[in-house]
């Protein structure tokens, strides 16, 4: 897998639950000599959880990656015409950012990478994380599943039977993703079965 010199954001919205498995994948990207920039929502950044605190989280991003972290719309609006990446991620991407990013709505930093990504053509990855992408979001999922530059890391149900309406994505194939993307290719196949 070849990442290296590749300038990627790496976008964190507030599915806390999945931090765990977030942060390896996010140190991946680096050992696979990506250039990664970190980007937060303000829940990322002020949100505590059961799953640990805002600053605790805060410090092992900031630890992992070598650019500060962007927190602002105001720092992510460069990412578009003056310091373009190659690729933003967005993992994990809570079913209320899905929402407003389908919806044209940039109100946090994360998604105002996301669109200056867009702007500059090139790909977004996205790896959901909602109880209700088969719910009331999955109208919003629906609408950016054949969206240009848009890709997904393959994802399925966690929990068929407790969580009917849940999707979450498979973590470990995030950098694979980010590599087809790259290509202008999803890594197929998308959806994907979780064990039980």
């Amino acid at each position: 897998m070849d990442l290296k010199r590749k300038r990627i954001g790496f976008g964190l919205t507030g599915s806390h639950c999945t931090y765990d498995e977030t942060f390896p994948v996010l140190q991946q990207l680096i050992d696979l000599g990506a250039d990664v920039v970190p980007i937060v929502s303000s829940t990322v950044k002020s949100t505590d959880t059961k799953f640990g605190e805002a600053q605790q989280h805060m410090n092992t991003i900031d630890s992992m990656t070598e650019h500060p972290i962007i927190d602002s719309i105001p720092q992510a609006e460069p990412l578009g015409p003056k310091e373009p990446l190659d690729c933003m991620v967005i993992a994990p991407m809570t079913g209320s950012s899905l929402s407003r990013f389908a919806n044209a709505q940039t109100d946090s930093p994360v998604l105002m990478a996301a669109k200056a990504t867009l702007r500059n053509r090139k790909p977004v990855v996205l790896a959901i994380s909602t109880n209700d992408a088969l719910g009331l979001n999955a109208q919003n999922l629906a609408k950016l599943l054949p969206a240009k530059n848009i890709y997904f890391v393959p994802y399925g149900q966690d929990h068929p039977t407790k969580k009917p309406t849940s999707l979450v994505a498979h973590m470990s194939l995030l950098p694979e993703t980010v590599e087809k993307a790259l290509d202008g290719e999803q890594l197929q196949p998308m959806l994907r079965s979780f064990e039980q």
